[in-house]
């Protein structure tokens, strides 16, 4: 391998290349399953209950609310409140002023807790808020969340089919290396065989080298990706400070880089083992004679 080392270069740039990709991939989508966990934690249900509801019968229907297990409070907005805190916050006294009576209607704010705060627990709780006397309507912004969610899913399969073609090119890249070693030594090969040397030691060699071929394409993909995630982390960390999101992308980590590497080996091992049980059992004593 160190006498060839632009062949060496280009087959572990190669491998790099491929193992990087789908790793960057998994890294992106986790970061996003992350965010959207996040957001999913801190979902609220919003109760608008009906205009003529006296406070005194809002102040019970909070407490029933909040009595229920699957809430952690509720928080109740009185109408008079609600108009003075939005006309403090939209600056619109002097249209408001017109206003023969207040349009704002008493609000619960609820909390839902820890084990409730799925998507499919959020809906439970938005029907038994529903079918309470009083409420005229519940609101829940969910469904953008569950689309997200839907196309994570399906991106997170791409990835994974995408990870196993690369897989099996890795694996067709170093069989091929492999081969060409093969039938570059295969003179030596004919000789180790007459003096008595046994397949498995023949075969040794070719597979120590495509685990050094899978140890450098591992540590190539994981430069690759530790360059890329450092070239997008400022953009990136810009954008998510417009939308005031503390998204930021998750590099693999001593763990992660280390599993990388490993595949790796063990695709250029596979590699190397592919090729040599094609190619080196033809390869006979017999062929010098035949020469």
């Amino acid at each position: 391998m160190w006498k060839t080392p632009v062949a060496s270069a280009m087959t572990w740039t190669v491998m790099g290349v491929a193992l990087a990709l789908p790793v960057a991939l998994l890294l992106l989508l986790t970061s996003l399953q992350g965010v959207s966990a996040g957001w999913e934690s801190t979902a609220r249900i919003t109760a608008y209950l009906a205009m003529d509801l006296p406070a005194e019968e809002a102040r019970g229907m909070a407490a029933d609310i909040e009595s229920d297990g699957r809430v952690v409070s509720v928080q109740l907005v009185e109408r008079d409140q609600a108009l003075a805190d939005f006309r403090a916050s939209s600056g619109l006294d002097e249209a408001l002023d017109f206003l023969e009576e207040n349009p704002l209607p008493h609000t619960l704010l609820i909390t839902p807790e820890d084990s409730a705060r799925s998507a499919e627990g959020v809906q439970a709780l938005v029907t038994f808020v529903e079918n309470m006397n009083g409420i005229d309507q519940v609101q829940v912004d969910l469904g953008w969340l569950q689309r997200l969610n839907a196309m994570t899913d399906i991106l997170a399969r791409a990835v994974w089919a995408l990870a196993l073609l690369l897989g099996a090119a890795v694996i067709l890249v170093i069989g091929n290396t492999v081969r060409l070693a093969i039938e570059n030594r295969r003179d030596e090969i004919l000789v180790a065989k007459l003096v008595g040397g046994t397949d498995a030691f023949v075969r040794r060699p070719f597979l120590y080298t495509g685990a050094w071929f899978g140890l450098g394409g591992g540590l190539v993909a994981w430069l690759l990706i530790q360059v890329s995630l450092w070239w997008l982390s400022g953009p990136i960390e810009r954008l998510a400070g417009l939308y005031r999101s503390e998204f930021t992308l998750q590099g693999p980590g001593f763990d992660g880089a280390l599993a990388l590497i490993i595949v790796a080996m063990l695709l250029g091992w596979l590699g190397a083992w592919v090729a040599v049980r094609r190619h080196l059992d033809d390869i006979e004593p017999g062929d010098i004679a035949g020469g």
